[in-house]
């Protein structure tokens, strides 16, 4: 499979869409009295499942590139999640959401300390821009933002997934997708079964499965192996700067689905911290000089046939 870039990027908003209606099934689960380890792992094995049976020819021809270069991606992927999904737990969703989208900074700069590409002054517009319809988005513009213990938390796990981003565009994408989505799936769910076990045990009575287990369900096929899956697949064919800010639309989309299910009313900020979001995609992905050039090229295409008519009449 081969996309263009704007396949890619239509993966990656796909991606973000469900991405931004796992905030309400994470916190439904948590409410349900399931701890953060084991709400990961039951995701990690849905993904792997689901994963395996619809790629598995591909998979079991996994090299030692593939298997090291799909640890290090898992590795970054449950660190991220798990910071996350604990921070849920003592923060709003739209705090959550928030303080997530904050990997958008931290991409170009991580880009320009290690790999000396310097931010196009565009980047910088744009991910202004993306801050600010962000903080309108949750309505920080008037509450303020005050950091409790899982906005410090959601903070950490932003860090390790503009790690992740940079990573599956820089190395990751050079490697069959499907791989690496087992991959990430293994190790979310052993390594978050592990730490459910040693830290976790002493909550499992008190888990009420009716209310938890269907979110988890729906996380682990939806969010999980759909958004993920997708996510590999459209990073391959597009950078980094431009698919956090797609994949940063998940805050947009997760104050979309609080409203349309009732979670919140629909407001003035809003409406405006969506506006502001669909500027900063459309700047970073609209390119002047390209369409001057195409413009040009297409001016200069017409007189040739113009030209070669005319010679053509003589």
């Amino acid at each position: 499979m081969k996309l263009t870039r704007w396949q890619a990027n239509l993966f990656l908003l796909l991606t973000a869409i469900i991405w931004g209606t796992s905030y309400i099934f994470i916190k439904q689960a948590l409410k349900g009295g399931m701890p953060a380890g084991l709400i990961n792992s039951l995701r990690g094995i849905i993904f792997v499942f689901f994963v395996y049976l619809f790629f598995h020819k591909t998979i079991n021809r996994m090299s030692k590139k593939d298997f090291k270069v799909g640890l290090i991606s898992g590795i970054i992927n449950l660190l991220g999640y798990q910071l996350q999904t604990i921070g849920l737990k003592y923060t709003t969703p739209a705090n959550s959401a928030f303080l997530t989208a904050t990997y958008i900074v931290i991409i170009p700069f991580i880009v320009w300390i290690f790999w000396k590409k310097r931010p196009l002054v565009k980047s910088f517009v744009a991910i202004s821009l993306c801050f600010l319809g962000t903080l309108f988005l949750t309505n920080m513009v008037n509450t303020g933002l005050t950091f409790h213990l899982g906005d410090l938390l959601t903070l950490l796990s932003a860090l390790f997934y503009s790690l992740q981003i940079i990573y599956f565009s820089n190395t990751a994408a050079k490697i069959n997708p499907f791989t690496v989505t087992f991959m990430l799936g293994s190790v979310q769910a052993l390594g978050c079964l592990a730490w459910s076990l040693i830290f976790e045990t002493n909550t499992y009575s008190t888990i009420h499965w009716s209310v938890a287990i269907w979110p988890v369900l729906i996380l682990g096929f939806f969010a999980s192996f759909g958004a993920q899956t997708l996510q590999v697949i459209g990073q391959k064919y597009t950078d980094s700067t431009s698919a956090g800010l797609i994949l940063m639309t998940e805050s947009l989309f997760a104050s979309f689905f609080s409203v349309i299910l009732g979670f919140e009313q629909l407001t003035h900020n809003l409406l405006l911290g969506g506006i502001l979001i669909v500027a900063a995609i459309f700047i970073m992905e609209f390119n002047p000089h390209q369409l001057f050039f195409l413009k040009k090229r297409k001016k200069l295409s017409h007189l040739k046939a113009m030209n070669l008519k005319q010679k053509n009449n003589s």
